[in-house]
């Protein structure tokens, strides 16, 4: 029993889109395990560092996991298309394909719907997730900037809670004590202290915290004066709870707000945000770009290789030239940015190299659909060299007939 045509390509539809997909998760997952790595590295040495424990740096992991996978889906949807489509190359799939008449043209409907996949979860990402994960990224680094026990909770650094304040405790013991304080404060423009004490202490007393030192001597040095003044102190409170207290309100990030939310609050934007119009403009339209700029990574990878065809040398160049557009595009993107955040009127830009992608994507499909027509114009081109020729060396020997290839 014969199976119609059009039912065997939705079958290879639905098997080349479960093979993009398939790659897609596998590349997504090695790329974010990859970036992920890199950036826990130092996230944990700042984060335990600074006192805080193993939950806090699994929370901002978590918290960070959005814009990571953002970045690296462009480059997965790319790779995962290069690859399905070596392969299916590679094994005659696709030339089996072309040789019963399937187009490129039909070729590229799975690739298509593959793109569209990605543009989907890219757009979920930098519309709703992103966003959310962002504010609550913010909100809790304000938290742990306001925890001044555990910035001070690091033995053998110095350390600077805020400005012009330096913090250092040789050792603490198993029981808390801070042995071998050094504090310096020189907020004070017209004087600056230091103290030094033998131990020390952190008590919490409601909402604040104070350092009580024991054992110590207190360096007191007037800048007017220049005078220097010593004392020491069996015990002294310092209270370290306004070393990071800020009154300045804290004003909502335009990169926390979700899509939702800015066209919800569009004429009152830029006082929430304290953002320019070019930086709210940037910011929106790039939400959209991205997922525009997943469906080109997808398209580049298969419009170049199905137009380098089959090689017994493999089609390493392809993919070379693949990377290259795709680096120009994403790195035109990365020039337009300024552009815009400069003059809010100019955000259409910032789908200019997602659109100049799709003009490189149908001249190479195109090509691939009329693989001839380059050598028929080479022909045409030669052959009407040869009567221009033939024509002027007529009219030289005074013939008044032309040749009969002239008018062919």
């Amino acid at each position: 029993m014969l199976i119609p045509k059009g039912c065997r390509l939705a079958k290879f539809d639905r098997y080349m889109l479960s093979q993009f997909l398939i790659l897609f998760s596998f590349f997504a997952l090695i790329l974010v395990a990859i970036f992920w790595i890199n950036r826990a590295v130092v996230l944990f040495d700042r984060l335990i560092g600074d006192g805080q424990t193993a939950l806090v740096f699994l929370e901002f992991t978590v918290l960070g996991l959005p814009k990571l996978i953002t970045t690296v889906l462009p480059i997965a949807t790319f790779a995962g298309s290069v690859y399905v489509i070596n392969r299916m190359t590679s094994e005659s799939e696709l030339t089996v394909l072309q040789a019963t008449g399937t187009s490129p043209w039909r070729l590229a409907r799975p690739v298509f719907v593959y793109g569209l996949c990605v543009a989907i979860m890219m757009s979920v990402l930098t519309h709703l997730l992103l966003p959310l994960s962002n504010g609550q990224l913010s909100e809790r680094e304000a938290e742990i900037s306001q925890n001044v026990t555990a910035r001070l909770l690091t033995e053998g650094t110095f350390l600077h809670p805020t400005s012009k304040v330096t913090f250092y405790t040789r050792v603490i013991d198993a029981e808390g004590v801070l042995r071998d304080v050094f504090l310096s404060d020189r907020r004070n423009p017209d004087e600056g202290v230091i103290y030094t004490a033998s131990e020390a202490y952190l008590i919490r007393n409601g909402d604040g915290t104070t350092l009580i030192m024991v054992d110590g001597m207190a360096q007191r040095l007037e800048m007017a004066g220049k005078r220097l003044s010593t004392a020491k102190f069996r015990d002294f409170s310092f209270d370290i709870s306004a070393l990071v207290s800020s009154d300045k309100p804290r004003t909502q990030s335009i990169d926390a707000m979700t899509t939702a939310e800015m066209f919800a609050q569009w004429d009152q934007l830029e006082t929430i945000t304290k953002s320019s119009a070019g930086e709210i403009a940037e910011e929106l339209t790039a939400r959209f770009a991205s997922a525009a700029f997943c469906m080109i990574a997808a398209m580049i990878g298969y419009a170049t290789l199905v137009l380098g065809g089959f090689s017994r040398f493999g089609v390493w160049r392809e993919i070379v030239i693949a990377f290259g557009l795709l680096i120009a595009i994403d790195g035109l993107r990365g020039t337009l940015v300024e552009t815009v955040r400069d003059d809010a009127s100019r955000w259409p830009l910032l789908f200019l190299p997602s659109l100049i992608g799709a003009v490189i994507v149908i001249g190479m499909i195109w090509q691939t659909a009329h693989p001839g027509w380059t050598k028929r114009m080479g022909k045409q081109r030669g052959v009407a060299r040869s009567c221009i020729s033939i024509s002027r060396a007529a009219l030289s020997w005074g013939l008044s007939s032309f040749p009969p290839c002239c008018f062919r």
